[in-house]
């Protein structure tokens, strides 16, 4: 695994479908196989981005809701989706 920091990318306070069409545009520009936390608290996050992991190649590692609010973990998977 590489030695890459954790990115983290908050969009609590945004509906669906944006918290997945911008984390989508930020993980374009990061390597394969790097790790990210996403923040939401729309209701909806949780299966976008299940939905996201599986469209886009990349692996969500786990969801836990925490007072409505939403930490999305996932490793990057195919560049460039």
């Amino acid at each position: 695994m590489k030695d890459e920091p954790l990115i983290t990318l908050d969009y609590r306070g945004l509906r669906c479908p944006l918290p997945v069409i911008r984390a989508r545009k930020a993980l374009r520009r990061v390597s394969s196989g790097s790790e990210a936390l996403v923040t939401a608290d729309d209701s909806s996050a949780p299966a976008d981005f299940t939905a996201f992991c599986e469209i886009a190649g990349h692996e969500l590692l786990g969801i836990v809701e925490r007072d409505g609010v939403f930490e999305i973990r996932l490793r990057t998977g195919r560049k460039g989706r």
